[in-house]
């Protein structure tokens, strides 16, 4: 007798490059995918069968968060898989809960303790955690926190299945490049220091391209006319963007996806944030935390010296999908 599917959702690139190794390895009859709204583009080359429109209101988080509920699909699931920590992730976690629907949860666990950092996400991880029926965590940190809150849920540590992605790229390099990007909500305040910061950076490393992919937000774009010596392009495909960290020299940015995929090609990362939920990776000197534009310099200074680096990536070892889906085939929970 065929199982009833899992309904999937996703809406933002980190969404469905998290859910998409998974994907890949159900059978069309297991799944059904459910889009809330946010990247449009995502859908050029993958169909949908539910979607949720998003009103525009006064306060966009709430729109998300009701528009999820309130247009979650009426029809019969094993359950609801939810990744990350977005507005929608909540909203259809909270839905499905509603409706006693079992929930799973993909790369729970990740904790900075500060709800303001990174803010909303972090409220939206712990409540999620909180109602989901199976953790899916990321690494036996992500577990400990878990275990520590005492989520009622099953909690299994399976590594971060963006690094699914990665494994066919083979050895990274170290060309004379940084990457550089930034968009985060709380840095939109002092977006036009960090900007600065890194401008000069370029000023006084000529030997050094300063690439930074500029995001569309425009926050982050009224800002972008201080970057005089930096090379600024259009926002890179996935593909681009993981070629750019596999070949850098050195990478500055505030992405908790960039944290992670560049762990897995072994390059220094300074994370643009006073905190970081994904702690793992600055014990194995990965990650380099950088909360003050004005400490930009003399971090950069230091860690451009002996950028290299080689050591075990703390968050998975790329097979992370195939660990999920043989705990959902067992189902033993």
């Amino acid at each position: 007798m065929n199982k009833k599917p899992i309904l999937i959702c996703f809406g933002t690139r980190p969404e469905w490059l998290k859910v998409k190794p998974l994907i890949d390895l159900m059978d069309d009859t297991e799944y059904q995918l459910l889009f809330t709204g946010q990247h449009e583009d995502l859908l050029k080359d993958t169909k949908v069968d539910y979607r949720i429109n998003i009103s525009d209101n006064t306060n966009r988080l709430d729109s998300i968060v009701s528009d999820c509920m309130l247009q979650f699909p009426e029809s019969d699931f094993r359950g609801v898989l939810v990744q990350g920590d977005t507005a929608s992730a909540f909203g259809c976690a909270l839905a499905a809960f509603n409706r006693s629907i079992k929930i799973y949860y993909l790369e729970a666990g990740l904790r900075s303790y500060n709800l303001q950092h990174p803010y909303p996400e972090e409220a939206y991880r712990q409540m999620i955690a909180r109602i989901s029926d199976v953790n899916f965590a990321p690494t036996e940190k992500s577990y400990d926190n878990l275990e520590d809150e005492k989520v009622s849920g099953f909690t299994y540590v399976v590594g971060n299945t963006v690094l699914d992605n990665l494994v066919d790229f083979g050895d990274s390099t170290y060309e004379n490049f940084v990457l550089v990007t930034l968009h985060r909500r709380e840095n939109h305040n002092l977006m036009d220091e960090w900007f600065t910061e890194i401008n000069n950076l370029a000023k006084q490393n000529p030997n050094l391209e300063f690439i930074l992919p500029i995001h569309p937000n425009p926050n982050v774009q009224k800002w972008k006319h201080l970057l005089t010596d930096v090379n600024v392009v259009e926002p890179m495909s996935h593909l681009d963007m993981i070629l750019h960290i596999k070949k850098c020299k050195l990478i500055i940015s505030d992405s908790g996806g960039i944290q992670e995929e560049g762990s897995f090609f072994n390059k220094k990362v300074i994370v643009c944030r006073h905190t970081t939920e994904r702690p793992e990776g600055i014990e194995t000197g990965h990650l380099y935390l950088c909360g003050n534009p004005n400490k930009l310099g003399e971090l950069f200074g230091k860690l451009i010296e002996n950028p290299y680096i080689c050591k075990p990536c703390p968050y998975g070892d790329g097979k992370s999908a195939e660990k999920i889906k043989k705990i959902l085939d067992a189902e033993e929970f």
